[in-house]
This record gives C-alpha cells, sequence and structure tokens, in this order.
C-alpha cells in the first residue's frame, strides 16, 4: 500500500532513537552539503554518524557499500542492535548492496529518493527480494535520477513501505525542505516498526512483528 507524505504542522518533531540503535546517514553523489537535510538532521542530532566515502565524486558500488559495511560494524560495537540507515540516492544504493552482501548489523533503512540502479549500471548486484529487516521508501513524483513508478517497483521488492512524497524533486537540498520533519516522522515510524520486531533486525530472518503491521502492495502493477 502506498501513502502520502503530508506536511507536518505546529510543534516540531520530536525523535528519539533508543539507545540499542545506532544511526548512520549515508549520503548520495557529492555528498550532502550543509543544507541537505541529512547535514540538518546529524547536527540536531550529534550522536548521528555518517557514512563517509573516500572519492564522493566516484560513484563505485562497491567501494561505497565497504564503507558502509565498515559504519555498520562500528554501529555494532556500540548499539546491541546495529545500525538503523538513512539513506539518500546513491547511498541508498550502497546501503542496499551491503545488505545483499550482509545483512547482519542493519536493524531498518529509511531509503529517500534512491538512484535508479539501471543508470549506474548495478541493478544486478542489489537484492531483488524481500529484505529482513523493515525499510521505508520515499520517493517523489518528479524525481529526475528515478521515476516514481520504477523506485517503487524496486520498494516492493524489498518489502519497502512505499511513500508519495509528491513534487518533491530528488528530496535534497534544491527541494527547499529545511530540517524536513516529515522526513523525521517517518523515520520515527521506522523506529517503531524495528521496536515490534523484537529481535529481528539483525539479519537473522524477517520479523514476523513488524510485517504483520505493515501492507506492502503496489495500489497498480510496477511490475
Amino acid at each position: 500500500m502506498t501513502q502520502s507524505l503530508s506536511p507536518l504542522t505546529g510543534a516540531r518533531t520530536r525523535l528519539e532513537i533508543p539507545r540499542h540503535l545506532q544511526v548512520l546517514t549515508v549520503p548520495g553523489l557529492h555528498g550532502s552539503g550543509p543544507g541537505h537535510w541529512q547535514s540538518r538532521w546529524e547536527q540536531k542530532f550529534p550522536d548521528w554518524q555518517r557514512v563517509e566515502q573516500h572519492d564522493w565524486s566516484r560513484p563505485s558500488l562497491p567501494l561505497w557499500a565497504e564503507r558502509v559495511s565498515e559504519g555498520v560494524m562500528r554501529a555494532q560495537r556500540v548499539a546491541s542492535r546495529g545500525a538503523l540507515l538513512v539513506a539518500h540516492s546513491f547511498g541508498c544504493l550502497a546501503a542496499l548492496r551491503q545488505a545483499a552482501l550482509d545483512p547482519v548489523g542493519i536493524a531498518g533503512a529509511l531509503l529517500a529518493a534512491p538512484a535508479d540502479p539501471d543508470k549506474f549500471g548495478v541493478a544486478a548486484l542489489l537484492p531483488a527480494y524481500r529484505l529482513p529487516f523493515p525499510t521505508i521508501l520515499v520517493a517523489s513524483r518528479n524525481d529526475p535520477w528515478m521515476p516514481q513508478r520504477t523506485a517503487f517497483s524496486w520498494g516492493t521488492l524489498w518489502g519497502s513501505e512505499l511513500v508519495d512524497a509528491g513534487m518533491l524533486g530528488h528530496i535534497n537540498a534544491d527541494s527547499g525542505l529545511g530540517e524536513w520533519p516529515e522526513g523525521l516522522a517517518l523515520l520515527d515510524t521506522l523506529v517503531q516498526r524495528i521496536g515490534q520486531g523484537g529481535e529481528a533486525g539483525t539479519g537473522s530472518g524477517p520479523s514476523a512483528a513488524w510485517e504483520a503491521g505493515v501492507e506492502v502492495a503496489p495500489t497498480f502493477p510496477y511490475i
């Protein structure tokens, strides 16, 4: 089931990350500048960690996934449930590649505006099955990097909760989102999904608990 992303009004979004989770932001090509919502979130929550790339201008999926792996291993040393990934654009593909190689230590992932795997020739390197941890995939209707229909097709394969972001372009700094409180609300939802999953999210297998609370089905046949 696809849901629409509704603007939040009133009080600022409150988000509490349990101590057993370590949030890792995974930026896309060229990294996230100071105006990007990922950077704003890192400033708001200084205990979060960013997955840094050796070369932000070179979208090498194996190299980027290796950096995600290193971040996940560090997260496991400080948080019993491992890493909660907050990924954007090509960073989504890096996170998903690592999930295909080894999902252990990944508790969940927020996938915002994933880049089109076909444009980078990496579709065969990504999982084509339901991931063993909860994910929320957010895609806009006018994203120049990935048609929403294609993004939702992939998200259906991964078992993601699908969110229609409306006309937000690539959901980046150019989208004028500021702190993107709607995204924080989605992250809060993901934290709740992980909590419902008990000990799932460690890569040992799907969680019947969180799956029971989420109906993942396209509103029309994407594939």
